[in-house]
């Protein structure tokens, strides 16, 4: 019986075979990106994010995870306004980090 669906492909991710060589540069260069705990709160007040499908907090997330790709096709996104910076309650340094992002993607 056909139901009209189908199985998506397991999204794995085997963090053991993902190269740490691009995110250890990244945090050298930018160590308050190690504060970030994911709150949410640069996407909640995110310019970008409410004329495009842009989140700060899913970029840092697929960096974590390795998929570069994906965030560098993101960061094109982003406005560079610095609201995200303002209200970040751990004070990453985000502008920074959007900038390091672009230059080293």
């Amino acid at each position: 019986m056909d139901f009209g669906f189908t199985i998506n492909a397991p999204r794995a991710i085997y963090l053991d075979r993902i190269d740490p060589e691009l995110r250890d540069r990244i945090i050298r260069r930018e160590p308050t990106t190690l504060l970030c705990i994911g709150c949410g709160s640069c996407t909640a007040t995110c310019t970008a994010g409410q004329f495009a499908p842009f989140s700060l907090r899913k970029v840092q997330h697929w960096i974590r995870r390795g998929e570069y790709e994906t965030a560098k096709n993101a960061l094109k996104e982003c406005m560079l306004c610095g609201k995200c910076r303002m209200v970040c309650p751990r004070g990453v340094n985000t502008r920074a980090v959007v900038h390091t992002l672009l230059e080293m993607l």
